[in-house]
C-alpha cells in the first residue's frame, strides 16, 4: 500500500522546517513519475540532512516534491515501501 493521500509538498529547506520536530514515521522523496529514496526516523530531521547533502545520490536526482507517514512500525513499513515503490537511491548494489 502506498503512502496515504496526502498533498505532496515541495522539497524544500523552508517546508521542511515547517514540520513539528521529534516526529518519528516514513517518509518518500520524489520527482514527477520516479520515486528517488524511501527513508524512515525522525522526519524533519533526516529531510534537513538530505538537503544538506548527507547522501549526493538524492540531491543529484533532482527531487521537487515529498510525503510522509507518521508511524511507530517505521522499520517495516520503510522495508514495505521500498519493495512496493523500488525508488532509485534505495537500489542496492552487488
Amino acid at each position: 500500500m502506498p503512502f496515504p493521500q496526502q498533498s505532496a509538498r515541495a522539497f524544500t529547506k523552508a517546508n521542511v522546517e515547517m514540520i513539528t520536530p521529534g516526529q518519528v514515521g516514513v517518509y518518500g522523496i520524489y520527482r514527477q513519475g520516479q520515486w528517488i529514496y524511501v527513508g524512515s526516523g525522525d522526519i524533519r530531521e533526516r529531510l534537513l540532512r538530505h538537503i544538506n547533502g548527507d547522501n549526493p545520490l538524492i540531491m543529484a536526482a533532482r527531487p521537487t516534491h515529498w510525503v510522509d507517514e507518521v508511524t511507530s512500525n517505521y522499520v517495516q513499513r520503510e522495508k514495505t515501501l521500498i519493495i512496493e515503490l523500488s525508488p532509485l537511491c534505495n537500489q542496492r548494489v552487488g
